[in-house]
This record gives structure tokens, C-alpha cells and sequence, in this order.
């Protein structure tokens, strides 16, 4: 089938990482059915209305038009709709649009819909729409997703607890749970585990307050000064200054490592040479860096939020508390006294392969497609 996806967040010049679970979707997807993808997004340094960026990115046709961005929100959403239009009057008319997030940007599915009857369904990221975030998401922003969601064929957010949360705003779309994807062919086991002295941990992320970096390098520094032989490699697209300058003032330079973006196959690099993910967030709707640590064979220690409870399994990882730092530190020094018993790194990557390939993923879409064409 010809699959047209459009996402309220895609990677593009201004934001290279920003919606890359889309992105991964989509190239799954690929393996089953025709795929272009079109994304829209305003630019406030851009002197032209509008600028067409049409390339083949890992195979797929991809659209990305940037427009001018204004002042004005009520003008962008309709500069943003009529690049929209623009776009899709270049690319192969699709059996089903797959939007992504509920943001007003995917009005445009709805206007596809209305317009040329083309049925869409609606994955979802996005922790505004979490259970213990509505009460401070705008009421017009619940209202607009629960209008995109109302016309849409499927809702298909990524964990049962973030389906969990969308049935408080009573939709009546039918949803089902399909997850984030990893490519399997890039994260791997190492051939050969690198020889170290050190047990080495690795933190991957965008470096948001939220995923709390800095308690990760604290809580390590910790370890360090009750003598266990731990380094860890901390990073991503974020603010690394700051990270850096902690790192100074705790004198952890020789075994705490800040590193800046990484490229997807450079982060399954620095998971194949690490021995555990940590992930300390404060919120996950699911938390893809769990499963690509899996599909590894590393195992994980993260806070359990959100999605992030469906994936810290016994014999894969260990659950802490939201905001525990004492309890990290507990438990990364058990790790360090080997008092866990984790499955081997076999297994840990069967649990990834199993149920979040990009073959799993692509067929579990298919089906939904098939469902709604039929």
C-alpha cells in the first residue's frame, strides 16, 4: 500500500533528532509498503515564504518544507496548512496517511480525510497527553487532540500507559498499543566486549531537566568516592555545558565522560562498549533507549514512569523510584557488588527482537492498514 506519514515532529535542519522515532517508524514500515513522508515546519531566521528540502533519506521519499515563520500563531497555522497542501500535491496519492502526535499540525490529516476520503490513523508520543500531565496541559490543546482523534480510523499510542491516559479524555476511535521500533541490524552484541577494569555505565538522551543527567554524574561521582571501579560515558543533543562544568567541580574528569549528538549507529557504539543504560527520567511515554540497550544485550536501570514500566522486566533491568537518588545510588551500587542476576545477552536481545523489530513493528502497522482499507 502507499503510505503517506506527516508528524507534528520530524528530524529536519533545525531539529536533527527531534521526532527520529517517526523517522524509524516510517523506514519500518517501508519494508511492507510504499512510504513518502512530508513534514512541515516554520523557521524564524527564513527570508523566503516557503522552502522545499525534497530528498531520498535511507530510501524513503521525504518531503520537509520549511515557511516563513511569524509573530502571529493564527498566520502560521495557515502558512503551515498551506505548505501542507503544496506538498501533497507532490507526492503519490496515499491508501492511508499515518499522522503522528495530536497536534493541531494534524488537522491536515483530518482536511485529507474530508476532503479526499483518505482514512488515517494517529501514533502517539507526546507526555502532554500523560495521565499525570493533563491537569496542566491547555484545555485547547486536549480539545484539538480529542478532534484529531475523533476522525481518525486508529489511535495507536506507543505504551498501554499512555492508552491508558488517552481514555481519560474519552476518546472513541478505537486504539491499540503498537511501540517505538529498533533497528536491529544496528544495535547488536559486540563481536568482542572491550577489557575493562571499570563497570561502565552510559547515559543517552536529549539532556532535558526532565531525563535529570546531572543526579546521574552526582550519584556516580559517589560510587567513585566509595572506591568502586565505575566510569560513566554521559551525553546526547543537549546542554553539555553544563554537564561538563559539574564534571570539573566534582574533579571527574578521568572517569566521567560528556559527549554531544550521536549519530543512531554511534549510539549503538557506545551501548555495545557499556555494560547498563541508565535512565533516571522523570517522565517517559515509553523510552526507546531501554530497548535499544536490550537489543544490545545490556541491561537497564531506570526510574519507572510512564512507559518506561513495561520494559524494566526481571532478568532485563532494574526499577527505581521517580526522583530516588539514594535509591539509584542503592542500586547501582548492588550492581557494582553483583547482587542482581541479569538473563545473558542473548536473551536480553531476544526480548527486543521478539516484540520491537522493525519487521515486528512493520507488520503490526500493516495490519492496521489492511483493517482499515479493507
Amino acid at each position: 500500500m502507499k503510505i503517506l506519514f506527516i508528524s507534528s515532529w520530524f528530524p529536519n535542519k533545525l531539529e536533527p533528532t527531534n521526532g527520529n522515532f517517526v523517522q524509524r517508524h516510517a523506514e519500518a514500515v517501508a519494508l511492507l509498503n510504499d512510504v513518502e513522508v512530508l513534514h512541515v515546519i516554520g523557521d524564524n531566521n527564513q527570508e523566503e515564504e516557503f522552502i522545499f528540502d525534497d530528498k531520498m533519506l535511507n530510501g524513503i521519499r521525504t518531503l520537509i518544507i520549511y515557511y516563513k515563520n511569524s509573530n502571529n500563531p493564527a498566520l502560521n497555522i495557515l502558512k503551515r496548512m498551506k505548505a501542507y497542501k503544496s506538498g501533497f500535491s507532490k507526492m503519490k496519492r496515499p491508501d492511508v496517511v499515518h499522522a503522528n502526535v495530536l497536534h493541531n499540525n494534524m488537522l491536515f490529516a483530518v482536511y485529507l480525510k474530508k476532503k479526499y476520503k483518505i482514512p488515517f490513523v494517529v501514533t502517539e508520543h507526546w507526555t502532554a497527553l500523560q495521565a499525570e500531565n493533563l491537569s496542566k496541559t491547555p484545555f485547547s490543546i486536549k480539545k484539538i487532540a480529542k478532534y484529531i482523534a475523533g476522525n481518525a480510523s486508529y489511535v495507536l499510542p506507543v505504551s498501554y500507559n499512555l492508552k491508558e491516559s488517552l481514555e481519560l479524555l474519552q476518546f472513541k476511535t478505537p486504539m491499540k498499543v503498537i511501540s517505538n521500533v529498533v533497528d536491529t541490524d544496528v544495535f547488536t552484541i559486540a563481536q568482542k566486549a572491550e577489557d575493562s577494569e571499570n563497570i561502565k555505565f552510559l547515559h543517552v538522551s536529549s539532556l532535558i531537566s526532565r531525563k535529570r543527567p546531572q543526579e546521574i554524574i552526582k550519584t556516580v561521582a559517589r560510587l567513585r568516592e566509595k572506591d568502586y571501579p565505575v566510569s560513566l560515558e554521559i551525553g546526547g543533543d543537549g546542554d553539555t555545558d553544563s554537564l561538563i562544568r559539574l564534571v570539573r567541580e566534582l574533579k571527574a574528569d578521568s572517569y566521567v565522560h560528556v559527549f554531544g549528538a550521536l549519530r543512531y549507529e554511534q549510539v549503538a557504539e557506545k551501548m555495545q562498549r557499556s555494560d547498563y543504560f541508565i535512565l533516571f527520567s522523570e517522565n517517559e511515554t515509553q523510552g526507546c533507549v531501554i530497548l535499544e540497550s536490550y537489543a544490545c544485550g545490556k541491561p537497564v536501570i531506570s526510574t519507572m514512569v510512564g512507559g518506561t514500566t513495561e520494559l524494566i522486566l526481571d532478568g532485563l533491568g532494574i526499577g527505581v523510584r521517580k526522583n530516588n537518588t539514594e535509591e539509584l545510588y542503592n542500586v547501582l551500587e548492588d550492581v557494582c557488588r553483583q547482587k542482581y542476576a541479569f538473563k545473558n545477552k542473548e536473551e536480553i536481545r531476544r526480548f527486543a527482537v521478539d516484540g520491537y523489530s522493525r519487521e515486528s513493528i512493520a507488520r503490526k502497522f500493516t495490519e492496521i492498514y489492511q483493517e482499515i482499507v479493507s
